[in-house]
């Protein structure tokens, strides 16, 4: 755009177009200069600005409209399967019934059950003895609703041992905390194998993984925890030490067993160990073996 020869010689009209030509160029070349920095940032690999929401406290303070509220709650939908129980009205001669007029409420009923199988004997005619087994579910003397209830009032619920002892006296059991502790230890093995799945199954899986570890206390002892994973699973496991021997053997994910290949053998050369000893072990007949003393 050719500049005016003279200014001074237009009309405040003139002069209004102007300014306004003007302006409309000025954000035109705002706009191009935004979208060429966006593509330099996006070619240099930069991140380019966030996309943050707008606050909504202007929108918090002003007044909601009054078809936007509610003057009552909605109804209540249990979760559960829901009991009916008919409620008799007294009512003058002549009445007719209209129907029911439901209203929920919802409970929830802590109670101890106490069952004593009675399991017959017989004895057979040549002299042996039978015994009817117990139902399908009944392991030990502790059904499997309290032991699921001990272990989510534990894990779950963050409730210590004392005071889960004390919470299961109150509602009416007969138990000591030997006995809770070992429905939270005994028995578990199917649990640990979860975890050693899903951290095998990790380690397999992940294209990069993060460490951590924390000090601990178990069996009245220090100890270290340590935490395995990604953004896809996590794993923790407790053990006496931190040492680097000590991680490693965390990453073998419960696999015991050992291995001479050539990855192992150059790592002994490396680090000059005995040449006899490397030699022996190239040369054994066995390469690999089941645990640490084999």
């Amino acid at each position: 755009m050719a500049p005016p020869g003279d200014l001074d010689a237009l009309s405040p009209t003139e002069l209004k177009a102007l300014v306004l030509e003007l302006l409309s160029k000025v954000a035109a070349l705002e706009r191009t200069v935004a979208a060429q920095r966006a593509e330099i940032a996006r070619l240099k690999g930069l991140k380019g600005r966030p996309a943050l929401k707008p606050s909504g406290m202007e929108e918090a303070s002003e007044p909601k409209p009054p078809s936007l509220r509610k003057g009552r709650r909605g109804p209540v939908r249990p979760r559960v399967a829901v009991e009916d129980q008919v409620i008799g009205a007294t009512v003058p001669p002549g009445s007719r019934f209209k129907g029911y007029a439901d209203f929920l409420v919802q409970d929830l009923v802590l109670r101890a059950r106490c069952t004593r199988y009675r399991r017959e004997r017989w004895l057979t005619p040549d002299g042996h003895l039978i015994v009817a087994p117990l139902p399908g579910g009944v392991d030990g003397h502790f059904g499997p609703e309290l032991r699921r209830f001990v272990l989510a009032q534990y894990h779950q619920g963050q409730v210590t041992v004392p005071r889960l002892v004390a919470q299961l006296r109150t509602i009416g059991l007969a138990i000591s905390t030997r006995q809770v502790m070992r429905l939270l230890i005994e028995g578990q093995q199917r649990f640990l194998d979860e975890a050693r799945d899903v951290l095998r199954a990790g380690l397999t899986q992940a294209a990069w993984i993060t460490a951590d570890d924390t000090g601990a206390r178990h069996k009245a002892a220090n100890g270290t925890c340590t935490q395995i994973g990604n953004d896809h699973f996590a794993w923790f496991g407790t053990t006496a030490s931190k040492s680097r021997l000590n991680f490693l053997g965390l990453l073998r994910a419960g696999y015991p067993d050992y291995a001479i290949n050539a990855e192992a053998l150059a790592y002994m050369r490396e680090r000059a160990l005995a040449g006899p000893l490397i030699e022996r072990l190239a040369t054994h007949p066995e390469h690999t073996f089941p645990d640490r003393a084999a």
